[in-house]
């Protein structure tokens, strides 16, 4: 069975076609422009160094210029290295990586004239519109001033400037919070590079070779590389996210892995990344920590469209400044997209929990009952009872469903108000009740044995009441 990302639809397929391997891995090929010259890690005449990333001379940081070449060349990777990127290059590609990993949400634009005319146009169309001359400028005003707050529409205030563009990025919009979110703890030298493919987990990981074969065929299929799977985890919408790593061999016996910043701008460029949607790449991004003046740059300028004192609100109420960094949320898409993750985190975390406790059930299947897990099964007793307890939790519980019953009962008039109590608790609700009526039925029937034995004791008196009267007469 053919693993088929596919290119997109509506295309011919014959890059794919071309360079399918032999397997019939369908829609992972390299495309023919750059089959036989591309990714090419030997290294040129007047270097003297053996490959791309383990060379004598270190006068540079990254693959130079022959790095994916395009058909027609044979140098390769080993083309201009130490004189491409350089550290420059480095930063601007940690700058780009830091942009994506968090959004692009941070970028700060520039203090320009044009900037400055669209907050003069902004604040027009927000309070003083001139564009019918009238008392009904003053409700365009406020239909603007609406659009702002909602983070969409387009805000007309004179004839003659074009309207304003309200997003939700602008200050005036409403619909904005601040989370948080981890940072990366892994290093560059880690080379981790995460992959999204539009494809479901189950796919990826039925035809994991296969995948890996066709990323090392995008690579150049040289074979002093070789591509490991680091994890595979699934997103929302039917999305899979794929951490990878190269690892290059030289030929003394030594291996080491690709730097990520290094493979990530391999995967950027133009024809890498065509041949990555190909395979159903949707997103490509580096793994990698964030150095302290990168953080320390994220949270001095408040994000576009945030308010500084909420940035700085947001600052304090870091639950870990070490580990997590505040992060914008602007417009429902976002929060949506975060509840997503957060559901598919949690049900990872709890099929997990899921294996453990099969896999320490089996482990002490047989065994006696240790003395740490007796102290657990009291410790539950002891709260199972505590919870069962009339006069406390019990008692709350009716106390607070009869002030539901009550304020349902006085609401019914106006409308149709219901509340919805779960099965489990009904039942709880139930069985106390029942013990209740337990309870009271033994509390009669003990009541009815004492008046039956109080009968018993009166009767007798009042015969020997009787019968010393009749003695005494």
């Amino acid at each position: 069975m053919a693993f088929n990302f596919g290119a997109p639809s509506g295309t011919s397929g014959t890059a794919a076609a071309t360079a399918a391997p032999a397997g019939g891995f369908s829609g992972f090929g390299t495309p023919s422009t750059t089959a036989g010259s591309a990714f090419s890690f030997s290294a040129p005449s007047n270097t003297g160094t053996t490959g791309l990333f383990g060379g004598a001379q270190n006068k540079g940081f990254g693959f130079g210029t022959g790095f994916g070449t395009t058909a027609g060349t044979s140098t390769g990777l080993g083309t201009g290295l130490g004189t491409g990127l350089g550290f420059g290059g480095f930063h601007t590609q940690q700058q780009q990586q830091q942009q994506t990993t968090l959004g692009g949400l941070f970028s700060q634009p520039t203090q320009a004239p044009a900037q400055s005319n669209q907050l003069i146009n902004t604040a027009s169309a927000l309070s003083a519109p001139t564009l019918l001359g009238d008392e009904r400028d003053a409700i365009l005003a406020k239909w603007n001033q609406l659009q702002a707050f909602w983070g969409t529409g387009k805000g007309y205030f004179n004839s003659n400037i074009p309207p304003v563009e309200f997003t939700q990025e602008n200050p005036f919009c409403r619909f904005k919070a601040v989370g948080y979110s981890c940072m990366p703890n892994n290093k560059d030298e880690d080379g981790l590079v995460v992959l999204v493919f539009n494809k479901k987990e189950t796919d990826i990981r039925s035809q994991q070779q296969q995948l890996v074969e066709s990323l090392h065929k995008v690579l150049g299929g040289n074979q002093t590389l070789t591509v490991n799977v680091e994890g595979i985890k699934t997103l929302p919408d039917d999305q899979t996210e794929v951490v990878i790593y190269v690892v290059e061999r030289s030929p003394n016996g030594t291996s080491r892995r690709v730097p990520a910043t290094t493979l990530y701008a391999h995967f950027e460029q133009t024809n890498i990344k065509t041949q990555l949607q190909q395979l159903g790449v949707t997103l490509s991004m580096t793994r990698t920590e964030l150095s302290p003046a990168q953080i320390k740059q994220l949270l001095q300028n408040p994000p576009a469209g945030v308010d500084p004192i909420i940035w700085e609100q947001a600052k304090v109420d870091n639950p870990d400044s070490e580990k997590l960094i505040p992060v914008p949320m602007v417009g429902f898409k976002e929060l949506l997209r975060r509840l997503k993750v957060q559901d598919q985190m949690t049900k990872q975390h709890q099929t997990r929990l899921d294996v453990l406790i099969k896999q320490e059930i089996q482990r002490k299947s047989g065994y006696a009952i240790q003395a740490d897990e007796e102290q657990l099964r009291v410790q539950l007793d002891t709260i199972q009872c505590e919870l069962n307890a009339p006069t406390q939790f019990k008692g709350r519980l009716n106390e607070l469903m009869s002030q539901i019953r009550m304020q349902n009962h006085f609401g019914a008039v106006k409308s149709e108000e219901r509340y919805y109590i779960d099965a489990d608790l009904l039942r709880e609700i139930k069985q106390h009740l029942k013990q209740q009526q337990e309870g009271l039925s033994h509390l009669i029937s003990i009541i009815k044995d004492d008046l039956e034995d109080i009968k018993l004791v009166e009767h007798g008196l009042n015969e020997t009441i009787h019968i010393r009267g009749g003695v005494f007469s």
